[in-house]
């Protein structure tokens, strides 16, 4: 029973069947889970697709920490060590708010509620290409936190610039921050900008430096995907590979039962029969 769930829960490739339908399955429960989002108010109906999906994720949440050690394989140890787990974090976080005893006509209420929106990220579980894209981003994070900290120290900078080019302009360095993170990504909303010609060179110079930075985490993100998506490829083309070879080897097996091995059976007892002709002669 176990080495069920855990199949099903793991594995959604196309031989198995039933882990491909418990993923179908719960892509629409996670869909209707975040329905009641779309909404401001509340009705019974919202309320009941809220309870409802709350309790499958619940049970979901559960079973695989029940089968973590058919997972994680180490152990006893597997289920102090599930339960802190990324995905594990997620199926929590998503659990909670609808415990949550706050009045969600509060601000703090409607904050919790918005928990529900880790919700989605559930959906990395059954999607082929979503886990493609985790599996980059596994890979790529040493070169990834490397642009981070890149970012980091180029908004730093071009805040602490322009805060001491610009003091009557930039009342904290929480705004020189915010206009740094906004030249970054080369947005430009034009509620705050240099306004001297030392300003505006600085951000011309911001600018220009913004889009290299970000090109640099699209050029790392998109080298992954090619290699991920031809290594897929060429191990789904090994599988069908090797499927095939184990059918003709099924085939060649049969067919020297059938026909090759008899005949060899055939030939070995006249070959004896003769030995045996030629015994008493001698």
């Amino acid at each position: 029973m176990r080495e069920t769930l855990h199949k099903m829960f793991h594995d959604h490739s196309p031989q198995n069947r039933l882990g491909t339908w418990y993923g179908r399955v719960m892509t629409v429960i996670i869909l209707l889970s975040l329905l009641p989002l779309c909404f401001k108010g509340t009705t019974p109906a919202l309320t009941a697709i809220d309870l409802a999906t709350t309790a499958v994720f619940i049970v979901d949440y559960a079973l695989r920490w029940a089968t973590s050690d058919l997972y994680l394989r180490r152990g006893a140890r597997s289920f102090l060590i599930y339960p802190f787990t990324p995905m594990a974090i997620v199926d929590l976080v998503s659990i909670l708010p609808a415990f949550s005893p706050l009045n969600q006509s509060w601000r703090l209420g409607r904050l919790f509620r918005l928990l529900r929106i880790v919700r989605a990220f559930k959906l990395v579980r059954y999607s082929r290409s979503m886990r493609i894209v985790e599996r980059v981003l596994v890979e790529q994070r040493h070169p990834l936190g490397a642009v981070v900290i890149i970012a980091i120290a180029y908004v730093l900078v071009s805040a602490l610039v322009v805060f001491n080019v610009e003091p009557e302009t930039f009342d904290s360095l929480y705004d020189a921050v915010y206009w740094a993170v906004i030249s970054l990504t080369t947005v430009g909303y034009g509620d705050i900008y240099p306004q001297t010609d030392v300003g505006r060179f600085v951000a011309m110079v911001s600018a220009v430096m913004g889009i290299a930075v970000v090109a640099l985490p699209s050029g790392i993100i998109t080298a992954g995907l090619m290699d991920a998506l031809r290594d897929d490829r060429e191990h789904s083309g090994r599988g069908a590979a090797d499927g095939h070879e184990g059918g003709r080897a099924d085939e060649d097996v049969e067919r020297p039962g059938g026909e090759r091995a008899g005949d060899d059976r055939g030939g070995a007892d006249h070959a004896d029969g003769r030995r045996a002709g030629e015994g008493p002669r001698g």
